[in-house]
């Protein structure tokens, strides 16, 4: 067993075949194991020592899998060759909060985001949180490799300023705090600095932090349900205005039918959902924008405003019920297509664009049988969002998805509170090609650790089928063959470790290596993935 990075021998290492604790030993101060009477055949061997990766994991995203999924495969045979393992070093961000007021910045929350990749796309994600201790130092450890992003939830002076709605407060209870900021010092993820962590980095991220003014902000909620009528949950966002959710409280007054948010300067959003009243409960931040969760008589709306050192009053937001403009549904048949086919079933679900609180949420949108010719869509909060499609079955598969012509496998589809404001249109087609996958001859079975390679077929046009990353290894049959591909030109890219690839970006496929291939209309093709010798 070795470190990854530095190649020396790793000590202390578990060692287990099959996951089985029976089998487990420790590895020696030189980094060596022995592990005895273990059958001849194919094994899996998964390895673990605490503040390490295995480096299997350490090079993947580690949005692919869990992070004790990675094993490896050997190949156990007689009187074979040692078998090295790597680890890599886990990293960690440390960093102090400094008030401006020279106080200590003790329990202060402190939130954490990863790049991840999400169908072929960038997002950030929540990572982790943490509160600063009593000298207002922060720490978050046990990190893999990637990029960070640092923030600070807002703080208020006092708990009654946190209760917008509490008796005898409203805009009479004077609201002193400390603004939401990413580090080193930006109010959004645009201006953050991104924090870049490999091989076991212990990362300085200290944030200075400037006690300011809250000032009150309510806007008149109303909705073509008549005044006073109950029956609604209301629940309302504050957003920035690239309209990327905020970590600042905003509520509802039954009582005076007003969104209410104590906020500093800056420019922000309010969105404001109304959905029916099920029973007591709260609801969470994915309820309210899942639109699987939202009856078709819910309402919402938007108001953008600016706050500039004064209370922001007279705002009016009002809802109405989100639109739900049908998909039309085309099947196209061609000369050699199938002429009895099982209707399928078409899936189209969203994830949102940009952000980072919601982001890589994805909700359900559409739903229904292809010979149905339309699809009806689920009301959706407005917002911008990329487009996934799946079809029951592989005999059918994606010609083209658009809006008003627009590709929506290049563009993101675009929601407004009336919902979509140009047709939308997917056509399918039934002359599926098939391609067969293999490795080549020159990699076997052989004793000793199995080498597998992770492959991604990715076509050269417009596309908002997800692309499923492949695993080929010489046990498994060293072949895999994909059906349903819309005929057309692909790339495959192969590589000899698990990857999360960001197959949507053209930019980072141009720096990489890929096989060219070329499918036409129900052809059945075979193409013999290059691997790097060994």
């Amino acid at each position: 067993m070795r470190n990854g990075v530095s190649g020396e021998p790793l000590p202390r290492a578990l060692v287990r075949i099959n996951g089985d604790g029976a089998t487990g030993v420790l590895t020696d101060g030189e980094g060596r194991f022995e592990i005895s009477d273990v059958a001849e055949g194919p094994e899996t061997v998964t390895v673990i020592k605490p503040g390490f990766l295995d480096h299997l994991e350490a090079v993947a995203d580690s949005s692919m899998s869990d992070a004790r999924d990675y094993v490896h495969s050997v190949i156990v045979a007689p009187e074979m060759g040692d078998v090295v393992f790597t680890m890599n070093p886990l990293n960690s961000i440390r960093g102090q909060i400094r008030l401006s007021t020279g106080d200590v910045a003790e329990g202060f929350q402190v939130a954490l985001l990863k790049r991840t990749m999400q169908d072929g796309r960038a997002i950030w994600q929540s990572a982790a949180r943490a509160r600063t201790n009593s000298e207002g130092v922060y720490r978050f450890g046990e990190l893999s490799d990637g990029l960070y992003a640092v923030y600070t939830e807002p703080a208020m002076d006092s708990e009654a300023a946190n209760y917008l709605l509490a008796a005898g407060s409203g805009n009479n209870v004077p609201r002193q705090g400390y603004a939401s900021v990413f580090y080193p010092e930006a109010h959004d993820l645009t201006g953050a600095a991104k924090i870049s962590l490999a091989g076991g980095q212990q990362a300085e991220a200290s944030i200075a932090l400037t006690h300011e003014p809250f000032y009150s902000v309510t806007a008149t909620v109303t909705s073509p349900k008549a005044e006073g009528a109950g029956g609604e949950n209301v629940s309302v966002q504050v957003m920035d205005a690239q309209r990327h959710p905020l970590p600042y409280t905003a509520q509802y007054d039954e009582a005076t039918h007003t969104a209410q948010a104590a906020l500093p300067d800056g420019r922000y959003s309010m969105l404001a959902t109304a959905t029916p009243n099920l029973g007591t409960g709260t609801v969470t931040f994915a309820e309210r924008f899942n639109a699987v969760g939202m009856a078709s008589h819910s309402f919402t709306g938007e108001v953008s405003f600016t706050v500039a050192s004064r209370a922001v009053s007279n705002l009016r937001l009002p809802l109405s019920a989100p639109g739900s403009a049908p998909v039309q549904v085309m099947v196209e048949r061609g000369p050699g297509g199938i002429s009895q086919i099982d209707d399928p079933r078409v899936f189209v679900t969203l994830s949102q664009t940009g952000g980072w609180m919601s982001d890589g949420i994805v909700s359900s949108y559409a739903e229904g049988a292809a010979s149905e010719g339309v699809l009806q869509t689920m009301p959706t909060p407005p917002g911008s969002f990329w487009v996934h499609t799946s079809v029951g079955t592989k005999q059918i598969c994606e010609a083209s998805f658009t809006a008003g012509g627009a590709s929506l496998g290049r563009e993101p589809l675009v929601l407004g509170v009336a919902g979509a404001s140009a047709p939308l249109v997917l056509t399918l087609r039934d002359d599926c090609a098939k391609l067969t996958l293999s490795l080549p001859d020159s990699v076997g079975l052989s004793a000793g650790e199995e080498r597998s390679y992770t492959v991604y077929v990715v076509p050269d046009f417009d596309s908002t089928q997800d692309v499923v990353p492949q695993t080929l290894r010489p046990s498994t049959g060293g072949r895999i063959t994909l059906i349903g591909l819309t005929p057309g030109s692909y790339h495959v890219y192969t590589f000899d470790r698990p990857v999360a690839l960001e197959y949507r970006n053209s930019a980072v496929l141009a720096t990489l290596p890929g096989q060219a291939v070329s499918l036409a209309p129900d052809q059945e093709a075979e193409l013999t993935i290059e691997v790097a010798q060994r």
